[in-house]
């Protein structure tokens, strides 16, 4: 094992072989953006994820889907079938030169085709393989098969989205992938580091539904303390506060519309044993009260506001208040407020606010991406983190079918034109 000596990026001189597709790719690009090799491995004409829309000008194209362009960011591209016999040939020679290998295909495929964890430890000892699937690679549901709906509603999140007088609903995107994917590239540097420490690989086994069941957060907690299942909330949005008997649960609220959209503040932690949930409400309080709008909420001591004796009936009189001061008001009038006087309150961004927001323009937030065969420059999100040392950052867009088929078999694995033309034919690449 060679310790790469690259450190103008966090992963520098490691090589990814990228065979994942749909929202597993977040693993890739995510390794890729921190500076590695990153491989994008497609079958010959193109990978099936390059056929998801949105599309670029509205135009349907594999070439011009934005959500490829969107998870293979720093990557190069090849195209290669690995169930032929000479495409299984090739992918091991690139195998002897990588360190992490990326899956997403059904449990036990890449054990079939000759190619499993074990198979690849032979050729690289020290081999690094995660595998992303929607149930993991063992137990009673392994070998399931399940879109990003299968993994919300698997996963539990599912059950706690939408209101409680409709059925459970999905997110717009496909999140279960997206948390997969993360997870996914978590695991990988967890293991990268353990090699570097103990020069063994492992296998990163992620499951999508795991992954999902990490965002519940309380929920779990709360089943298992109290034998509570929390309901979804009601319309509007709400926050649910357990309560043993003769009480029952209460539900207050946490989405209120303004004048142009929505804001954030939790009813059900105005005050109580929170200090700085009392500081706030009381500074809510003031500011309804200077425009005669606080009715009879000054009258309360915020800092004796307990849920665990509050009735429904004060809690629904108290929200009717807030929610008619919320609505003469916009985002901007409310986060300006709670920022000078210490409300805790925030807003819901739309796309438009998250594109002009004055806070991530001045953390440069948004990296442009040429892209030359678009003939223009795109947009995109930038690093979650920054670093004093060796930065995050997109090396290139996201590849074309085929780009560097040339660059990585002839030049890295030294094969002929004449030959790459012959595996072309047989629709090896």
């Amino acid at each position: 094992m060679e310790t790469p000596t690259n450190t103008e990026t966090l992963l520098g001189g490691y090589r990814v072989l990228d065979l994942s597709e749909f929202g597993s790719l977040l693993c890739g690009k995510v390794l890729g953006d921190l500076g590695a090799d990153v491989i994008k491995i497609e079958p010959p004409g193109g990978s099936p994820t390059r056929n998801m829309g949105p599309f670029y000008r509205d135009t349907p194209h594999p070439e011009k889907s934005l959500f490829w362009f969107a998870f293979n960011t720093s990557k190069r591209g090849i195209t290669l079938d690995v169930e032929k016999a000479d495409g299984k040939e090739l992918f091991i020679r690139l195998v002897k030169t990588a360190d992490i290998i990326v899956e997403s295909f059904h449990p036990g495929y890449m054990k079939n085709l000759g190619v499993g964890y074990p198979d690849l430890c032979r050729v690289k000892p020290d081999i690094i393989m995660t595998s992303i699937t929607p149930f993991g690679q063992t137990g009673p549901f392994s070998h399931y098969k399940g879109a990003d709906i299968v993994g919300w509603a698997m996963g539990g999140i599912m059950g706690l989205s939408g209101d409680n007088d409709r059925p459970p609903v999905q997110q717009s995107h496909p999140q279960s992938y997206y948390h997969a994917g993360v997870q996914g590239a978590v695991g990988t540097m967890v293991a990268l580091y353990h090699r570097e420490m103990s020069g063994e690989g492992q296998h990163v086994d992620v499951s999508m539904q795991q992954s999902v069941v990490l965002t519940l957060m309380y929920a779990i907690e709360y089943g298992d303390l109290l034998g509570i299942t929390l309901p979804r909330p009601r319309p509007s949005g709400a926050t649910i506060s357990p309560r043993g008997e003769p009480h029952g649960p209460l539900v207050g609220q946490r989405r209120w519309e303004c004048k142009d959209g929505y804001i954030t503040w939790i009813h059900l932690l105005a005050g109580g044993s929170q200090p700085g949930m009392v500081r706030s409400t009381k500074e809510l309080v003031k500011w309804m009260e200077e425009e005669d709008m606080a009715g009879d909420l000054p009258q309360y001591d915020w800092s004796q506001f307990d849920t665990a004796t509050v009735h429904q009936e004060l809690v629904d009189h108290q929200k009717e208040l807030f929610k008619n001061f919320f609505l003469t008001k916009t985002k901007r009038e409310l986060m300006d407020r709670a920022a000078s006087r210490g409300i805790l309150l925030g807003a819901f961004q739309t796309t438009k606010d998250i594109v002009e927001c004055p806070h991530l323009a001045a953390r440069e937030f948004f990296t442009e991406v040429d892209h030359p065969e678009l003939g223009d420059t795109i947009a995109y999100p930038g690093a979650w983190a920054k670093t004093s040392e060796a930065p995050w950052k997109i090396s290139r867009r996201a590849p074309l079918i085929g780009e560097h088929n040339k660059e990585i078999y002839e030049k890295e694995l030294g094969i002929s034109k004449d030959q790459l033309a012959i595996l072309k034919n047989r629709g090896v690449i």
